[in-house]
Parts: structure tokens; sequence; C-alpha cells
């Protein structure tokens, strides 16, 4: 991997120096725009609107339009005259219980390294977390734009997760928020006995991305001249007329899949055992 930043992190008088490192990648298709008839690769020219002349990408400066229709053009060192603090500082504002931050609020994920004189200090604040329960609110400018973030620990290391700031989060303003919706006690307990029926533990290996690889066969006949995929028919659920009768045939199908799914195991479970069983000696022995 290749260190994308690199600061420190600073609380109280404590530093600690680190490197930053994305911590996710994108597996998704991505597609180029190409010509049906030969398939030559689409280009873009950066055009000026005013002057029709195609603009070299040194004389590109950034532009922020008011509502009067005046643009302001801003050029580097507009930008490194902000009053902002330094871009190679991880400012840690507070530590805040884990359950206080709702995940809303996340982008990006990152890893955080540390530099060879601050793995002691490193390991300090890890464990401090971890014993603590609690995240580090932390302030980070990166490329010259100021971010709020928080610092956990996973798996032997910090990681940081960038957040969107409280004004950017959108407020839900639905229709039916301001009705008196009733939901029957009964139908209550179905949605629980549901829920209860299809409870399970997170095991990330489990899940796979059904898109990607029905895309990589789509990709794949492509290539080869072969016959494409077709897409299986999708099951017509119709409108939920009978909640109550909706929700007791999702409890039966949900513990019906879980039992099928459950006797393929208790099987590879009695394998294994006979596998490990010592065979039994017998009572007669040879004769010399």
């Amino acid at each position: 991997m290749r260190a994308m930043w690199s600061g420190a992190i600073s609380f109280g008088l404590v530093t600690i120096g680190v490197r930053l490192f994305s911590a996710t990648e994108e597996h998704d298709f991505r597609f180029h725009q190409v010509h049906r008839e030969d398939g030559g690769r689409i280009r873009y020219k950066r055009v000026c609107q005013v002057c029709s002349e195609e603009v070299p990408y040194a004389d590109i400066a950034k532009g922020y339009e008011l509502e009067d229709g005046r643009m302001v053009v801003l050029d580097r060192e507009d930008f490194e005259k902000l009053p902002i603090s330094t871009d190679r500082a991880i400012e840690v504002v507070e530590f805040v219980p884990t359950e206080e931050i709702d995940p809303i609020y996340f982008q990006k994920s990152y890893y955080l390294e540390p530099d060879k004189a601050a793995v002691r200090p490193y390991v300090l604040l890890r464990t401090a977390l971890e014993r603590a329960d609690r995240l580090a609110v932390v302030k980070i400018t990166m490329r010259q734009r100021q971010s709020l973030a928080m610092v956990r620990a996973r798996d032997d290391v910090l990681v940081l997760h960038t957040m969107m700031w409280p004004d950017e989060i959108r407020a839900p303003e639905f229709g039916f928020l301001d009705g008196d919706v009733e939901v029957r006690p009964q139908e209550l307990r179905m949605a629980e006995s549901l829920i209860e029926s299809m409870a399970g533990t997170f095991e990330p290996g489990e899940f796979t991305d059904d898109y990607r690889d029905a895309m990589a066969k789509l990709v794949d006949a492509k290539a080869d001249g072969a016959e494409i995929p077709e897409q299986p028919e999708a099951e017509d659920t119709g409108e939920v007329i009978d909640l109550m009768a909706a929700l007791e045939r999702s409890v039966a199908q949900a513990k019906a899949n879980r039992s099928d799914t459950a006797a393929p195991a208790k099987k590879k479970t009695a394998a294994k055992s006979a596998k490990k069983a010592p065979a039994k000696k017998s009572g007669k022995s040879k004769s010399a």
C-alpha cells in the first residue's frame, strides 16, 4: 500500500507520527465510453465556453459562481492563505463513547501506521481507547480541506473514519412522519418472531457481490462470443394486503431455510467426529 498522507496525531502534549493508508478498495467494474462501431475510446477536450479555445491543464483554475452569476476565480495561492490548521496534524478534540456516533456520519476509512519512533505512544493510545471503549473525535486537513473524523482501535491498528459535518446531514422530511400509524400488538409480536428466526452473527466473508459475479460472466461471454447468460425471472411479490398473513408466511419460510442450512452443517460435524473417534480394540488377542 502507498501512503497518501503523513502527519501526527496530537492530544494533550502527546504527539504520534503516523502515515495514512486507504483501508478500502472498490472491486466494481469500471467501464469506458467507446465508439460502438469500432470500440475506440471517447476522449473529451477542455474547451472554454467564452473563447471556445481548448485550455491546457496548467491554465485551469477553480471557480465559484455567485448567485448573481459572477465567477470568483481561486488559485493555489488563495487556498494556501486559508486560516485553517496545518495539513500535517490530526487534532484530537474529545473522546466519546463508542455508541454515540451515528454511522450516518461516516464517509471513508483509513488505516493509521505509526512512524518507527512513534510505535510506543501509538500502541498506548490504541490500548487506552480499547479499554475505555471510546472513540477519538478529531479534525484533519487533507488536500487543503478540513474534515471532521474519528479514530478508533480495530484489529491492533488505529482506523480513521472521515465524517460528514452536522449541517451536511439532511433531515428526513417525509409525509408519513406527520401521521399516527397504528401497529397492532399481534403484528409486532409476529415481526419480532421473524427477526428472531432470522437472527445470526455477522460474518463478512459469507457475503458476495452477486452483481459483480454476474457482470464477470457477461463480460467473459461477450469476449468469447459465447451465449449470453439469461437473467432469471423476478418473483412477483405483489402488494402486501394482509400484513399478518405475510408475516406468518415469512416466519415459516425463515425457519424452513434455517433448518435446510443447519442439516448439512450437522452432517459435516458428525462426519468429522466419526473420523476423530478411535477404532475399538478387539478383546481377542493374536496367538503367538
